[in-house]
């Protein structure tokens, strides 16, 4: 009776009541759709920036003076201005708690910018390592192409050379023609060449 009753349930059933009844997988051809967070999202990097500028006004003298003449103005006012406009009387409590918040966004500003600034020191430091490794390199390969072309010059045949080979060349044919007991005019291979067939002796 069991195969009989499972037969007529599938056969009740529409054709696409078991693909709606199985979950949709997320299709990678299309984007998913934003998620509500709760948390507010920013941008890093501009964050990073006003960071790095409020960091950097923060160490000049401009924030200083500006701080001193607000904090004289607020002292002077809470002390000589009339009873019913003084908004801060002594001991000044509302300033402290000022100059206590403004340190406590100031200390973290601050860190964020170094961060960034040492981040940016470390990239910097890399690539000055890789310049330098790469110049290295050029001075070695230039050093041993100098000394390449200092082997090569050295097996070339300059003019002293020659002109010392030429001298020797002299000086043996001189003694080679004294030994041989024939004065004269010695005549060359090259002088042989140039001379017409039929008079190799001399006119007379």
């Amino acid at each position: 009776m069991a195969p009989e009753r499972e037969t007529a349930t599938r056969e009740r059933q529409p054709a696409g009541a078991t693909a709606a009844g199985r979950p949709r997988a997320a299709r990678l051809d299309q984007p998913r759709p934003p998620r509500h967070r709760i948390l507010p999202e920013w941008d890093p990097e501009a964050f990073g920036r006003l960071s790095e500028k409020i960091a950097r006004f923060l160490g000049t003298g401009r924030f200083i003076v500006w701080m001193t003449v607000v904090i004289i103005v607020w002292v002077v006012w809470n002390v000589a201005a009339p009873h019913h406009l003084r908004f801060d009387q002594y001991p000044f409590i509302f300033l402290t708690l000022m100059l206590s918040l403004q340190a406590s966004y100031a200390a973290p500003l601050i860190l964020l910018a170094q961060n960034r600034q040492d981040d940016r020191d470390r990239v910097n430091l890399e690539q000055d390592r890789k310049q330098n490794e790469r110049s290295i390199a050029d001075t070695e390969y230039l050093t041993r192409e100098i000394a390449a072309l200092r082997t090569g010059l050295g097996e070339v045949a300059t003019r002293d050379w020659i002109r010392s080979e030429l001298q020797d060349l002299m000086k043996e044919l001189d003694e080679r023609r004294r030994h041989d007991g024939h004065p004269g005019h010695v005549v060359f291979p090259a002088e042989r060449a140039e001379r017409p067939p039929g008079r190799d002796t001399d006119d007379r």
